[in-house]
C-alpha cells in the first residue's frame, strides 16, 4: 500500500512538487510536510465543494425564481378570476332590474285592462239603454203614424160632406163654420204629428248611427283586449315559470305552498253599507273564461312571488366572491380533524355587503362561539338561516327584514382562517345543503 502512495507520489511530483511548512518555536524548529498526493487530495476536496456550493445555489436561485412566478402567475388568475365575477354580479344585476321592469310594466297593463274592461262594461250597458230607448221611440213613431192616418180619413170625411151640403148653404151655415172650424184644428193638429213624426225619424235616425259607432267601438275595443290580454298571458308565462322552478329546485311543492300564501294572505273587510239590488245584471258574468283563467294565473303569479321572497332563496353575498368550502365532511382547517361542515364558505374583501336571502325575523344578532359575529333569521315553513364570521352586524334581534336587504359585512371573527362568510340553512334546527337553494336563486333573481 506505502508503495503504491509512493508511486502516486513520484507521478504527481512533476506537477505539484512537494511541500514544507516550518514551525519555528524558541527551542527547536518543526516542519510540515506536505507530499504532492496530500495536496492532490485536499485539491480535489475544495474543488468539489465550490462545485456543490455552486449547484446548490444555483438550485436555490431556480426554485425562487420559479416561485415568484408561480406567485405572479396565480395573482394574475385570481384578478382574472374576480374580473369575470365581478361581470357576472352586474350581468346578474342587469337581469334583476329588467325582471324587476318586466313586472312593473306587467301591473302597469294589468291595471290598464282593468280601467278598459270597466269602460268597456259601462259602454255596454249604455249601449242596452240606447236600444230599449229606440224600441220605445219607434213604438210611439208608429202610434203617430196610425193617428196621422186616422185624421186624415177624417178630414176626407169632412170634406165630402162640405161638398154635399154646398147647394143648401143658407139653411146649414151654422153647421158648415162647425166643420171649418173643426178642419183647422185637425189640420193644425196633422202639421204637429207630422212634425213630430220627422222628429222621431231623424232621432231614431241619428240612435242608429250611434249604435253603429258604439258597435264599431266595441269590437276595437275587443281587439286591443285580445292584444292586451295575449300579452298578459305571455308575461304570466315568463313570470309564473322562473318562479315555479325555483321552488321546485329547493324540493318544495309548488302548488301546496301557493295554497298556504293563499290562506295566509286573504283579508277582507269595510265599514257596513246598506244592502243593493241590481237589475242590470253581474258585470262579471260578462267575463269569458278564458278572461277568468288569467286572473287566476295572475293571483297564483303574486303569491308565488310572495312565497318565493318569504323563502331563502337568494344569494347571501352582493359582490365579488369565491367558494372556499362546501357543506359535508372535510379535513378541519384548525386542527385537521374530520369534521361535518354545516355550512357553505364564500371569500371575499373585507366589508363586502352580506344581505337577507328571505323574508324574515332576525332572532339572534351578536357574538356566539365559533361563529364570531353571527346573525340567525327565521323564515316560514320552519327555515332559518346562518350569517357567520361578520366584520359588523347592522340589525337587531326581533327586526323585520326583506330579501336583499344588507344585515352585515363580511369579515373573519370567531373560528376563522380568513376574512368569508360562513352561510347555513337549517329546517326545523336540522342543517341542510344551501347550495340547491343557492342555485334556485338565478331563476328568480
Amino acid at each position: 500500500m506505502s508503495g503504491t502512495f509512493e508511486k502516486l507520489n513520484a507521478l504527481l511530483a512533476r506537477h505539484v512538487p512537494e511541500q514544507r511548512i516550518y514551525m519555528r518555536t524558541e527551542r527547536t524548529t518543526r516542519y510540515f510536510r506536505a507530499t504532492p498526493l496530500l495536496q492532490a487530495t485536499a485539491g480535489v476536496l475544495i474543488t468539489i465543494g465550490v462545485c456543490w456550493s455552486v449547484i446548490a445555489t444555483s438550485a436555490l436561485l431556480i426554485d425562487h425564481i420559479s416561485a415568484r412566478s408561480d406567485t405572479k402567475q396565480a395573482e394574475v388568475l385570481q384578478r382574472a378570476y374576480e374580473a369575470r365575477l365581478n361581470e357576472l354580479s352586474e350581468e346578474r344585476d342587469q337581469r334583476a332590474l329588467e325582471t324587476q321592469t318586466a313586472q312593473d310594466r306587467f301591473y302597469v297593463a294589468l291595471e290598464q285592462i282593468s280601467l278598459q274592461q270597466s269602460e268597456l262594461l259601462q259602454a255596454e250597458e249604455e249601449r242596452r239603454e240606447l236600444a230599449t230607448g229606440l224600441k220605445i221611440m219607434q213604438k210611439k213613431l208608429q202610434s203617430a203614424i196610425q193617428e196621422r192616418d186616422e185624421a186624415q180619413k177624417q178630414s176626407d170625411t169632412i170634406l165630402a160632406e162640405m161638398q154635399a151640403v154646398t147647394g143648401s148653404m143658407s139653411t146649414k151655415l151654422g153647421g158648415a163654420k162647425d166643420n171649418e172650424e173643426t178642419l183647422v184644428h185637425i189640420t193644425r193638429a196633422l202639421k204637429q204629428t207630422v212634425a213630430q213624426r220627422d222628429e222621431m225619424e231623424k232621432t231614431a235616425s241619428d240612435l242608429y248611427g250611434q249604435m253603429a259607432e258604439m258597435s264599431n267601438e266595441h269590437l276595437l275595443q275587443q281587439q286591443r283586449n285580445s292584444r292586451i290580454f295575449a300579452n298578459l298571458e305571455q308575461a304570466v308565462n315568463v313570470t309564473l315559470g322562473p318562479l315555479e322552478r325555483a321552488l321546485g329546485n329547493a324540493g318544495m311543492n309548488a302548488d301546496s305552498l301557493i295554497n298556504e300564501m293563499r290562506k295566509a294572505n286573504s283579508g277582507q273587510g269595510g265599514p257596513l253599507t246598506a244592502l243593493s239590488i241590481s237589475t242590470k245584471g253581474d258585470a262579471s258574468g260578462t267575463l269569458s273564461q278564458s278572461t277568468l283563467d288569467l286572473f287566476d294565473r295572475l293571483d297564483r303569479v303574486g303569491l308565488a312571488k310572495l312565497a318565493v321572497e318569504k323563502l331563502p332563496l337568494a344569494f347571501p353575498v352582493r359582490g365579488g366572491y369565491r367558494h372556499t368550502s362546501g357543506f359535508g365532511y372535510r379535513r378541519d382547517p384548525k386542527n385537521g380533524g374530520r369534521r361535518l361542515h354545516k355550512g357553505h364558505d364564500l371569500a371575499g374583501a373585507r366589508g363586502t355587503a352580506i344581505v337577507a336571502t328571505g323574508d324574515g325575523v332576525v332572532t339572534f344578532a351578536g357574538r356566539q362561539s365559533g361563529y364570531g359575529r353571527l346573525v340567525k333569521i327565521r323564515h316560514i315553513r320552519g327555515f332559518e338561516t346562518y350569517y357567520a364570521h361578520l366584520n359588523r352586524i347592522r340589525v337587531k334581534a326581533g327586526q323585520r327584514v326583506s330579501r336583499g336587504e344588507r344585515i352585515g359585512d363580511m369579515g373573519n371573527s370567531g373560528r376563522s382562517t380568513g376574512v368569508h362568510l360562513h352561510y347555513e340553512v337549517r329546517i326545523n334546527g336540522n342543517a341542510v345543503n344551501p347550495s340547491k337553494y343557492m342555485k334556485a336563486a338565478p331563476n328568480v333573481f
